[in-house]
């Protein structure tokens, strides 16, 4: 099994679309705005070395006052809230002499953060799956699993699931790790790199395949209850033929929602498996949703906002096509996103307008920002961790 990265994926579609860096004529030039508020910075921190230009998905979690983080070598840190002060921190590399590979000296933290339980899960691309106390931050359990694990974990109904690049779905115990089930997805030649983050609702575990479907199996056993097809395979290379369901499904009323890379973003009703609707739109980043609009960011960077029960869609913004984005995050009236310069972008979610924007990090934002509060969480790849105050 091949997989591109979306760095790569980032390549390709710049050189399907004739662009050329090395022309100054063609660079990319960010769309002149006049900022209608400044972004307010509470506080910045920095864990480590971040994830530096590796492909990862660790995204901060959230719990009450807390901030939970962490960098690809293997540094973990709970951060307060209000000032960003270190409550604790720990290092998972410290118990890991043992590998064969440790003498890169990093843990290769890849996918994460969850919080649920009492504890903090995250995976790595070693095919580890590590809980630490959420208290504490000491290691409860290290589970050796089969595959990188590659996406952030899921809980619900007692127990935890993780997604791996291998195709397996493992539904594990949160206090001890012990399996309880697996499932295995068939896993085209080529594929991007990631996986799509489970979601559970209802007793069941929804997944986003790599061969263009969501699928939806029983939490208990594992049992498959349906599967719905989001994106058919067309074309005559692999590369056309990608139609991976990368991002994590939402659930919204009786309709989960998902879309693919080459296909579709689709409403499917979540007790039959019938698609209510289909759009023809292509994303490898996570979409988000507020009351009654879905946010997207397409493949080449151009943003969307759809009408939730009919997928008709409201607004578009191509100003920022080309820019790497992250997915948007729903913050009060706005929307937020960052980018692969470190440029946080914000967005009148009502008219998809650029209201504002504000540098950060030259290093660049590589998942989406996090709403804690009042605040919002971004994360840059070097590990600068920052808190901004949500504009009214």
């Amino acid at each position: 099994m091949k997989k591109i990265t979306t760095a790569t994926l980032a390549l390709c579609m710049a050189t399907l679309m004739g662009c050329s860096s090395s022309d100054d004529e063609d660079e990319l030039v960010l769309p002149e705005i006049v900022n209608q508020f400044e972004t307010e910075v509470v506080w910045q921190e920095s864990v480590g070395s971040g994830v530096e230009h590796y492909f990862s998905r660790l995204s901060p979690a959230v719990y009450k006052d807390t901030i939970y983080v962490a960098s690809r070598e293997g540094q973990i840190e709970a951060l307060s809230l209000t000032n960003g002060d270190t409550l604790w921190e720990t290092d998972i590399r410290e118990d890991v002499s043992f590998w064969p590979w440790s003498d890169n000296g990093t843990a290769k933290l890849s996918g994460g953060i969850l919080q649920a339980y009492g504890k903090i899960y995250v995976g790595s691309e070693h095919g580890f799956i590590i809980a630490l106390d959420r208290e504490t931050g000491e290691e409860v359990w290290r589970k050796n699993v089969p595959g990188e694990a590659l996406s952030k974990p899921a809980a619900g109904d007692g127990l935890i699931f993780v997604n791996l690049g291998s195709g397996k779905l493992l539904a594990l115990h949160p206090d001890t790790g012990e399996e309880r089930w697996n499932f295995e997805q068939e896993v085209p030649p080529l594929t991007l790199r990631g996986q799509s983050s489970p979601t559970v609702a209802n007793g069941g575990v929804l997944l986003g395949l790599e061969t263009g479907k969501l699928s939806v199996l029983i939490s208990e056993s594992g049992y498959s209850a349906w599967s719905a097809e989001i994106a058919v395979a067309k074309g005559a290379s692999e590369f056309e033929r990608l139609v991976d369901v990368d991002t994590q499904p939402i659930i919204s009323g009786p309709y989960a929602y998902a879309i693919a890379y080459n296909g579709n973003l689709a409403a499917v009703d979540i007790r039959s498996g019938n698609v209510v609707w289909k759009r023809e739109y292509s994303s490898y980043r996570e979409i988000a949703m507020d009351a009654q609009t879905i946010y997207l960011v397409d493949s080449e960077g151009v943003i969307y906002a759809l009408d939730k029960n009919s997928g008709i869609e409201r607004w578009s913004q191509p100003a920022l096509r080309g820019w790497y984005l992250t997915g948007p995050a729903v913050a009060g009236s706005h929307l937020a996103l960052g980018d692969q310069e470190g440029n946080l972008h914000w967005l009148n979610k009502d008219t998809g307008e650029l209201v504002s924007r504000e540098e950060f990090d030259s290093s660049g934002f590589f998942v989406e920002p996090v709403v804690a509060d009042d605040k919002l969480i971004l994360y840059t790849r070097d590990g600068e961790v920052s808190a901004v105050t949500i504009p009214n």
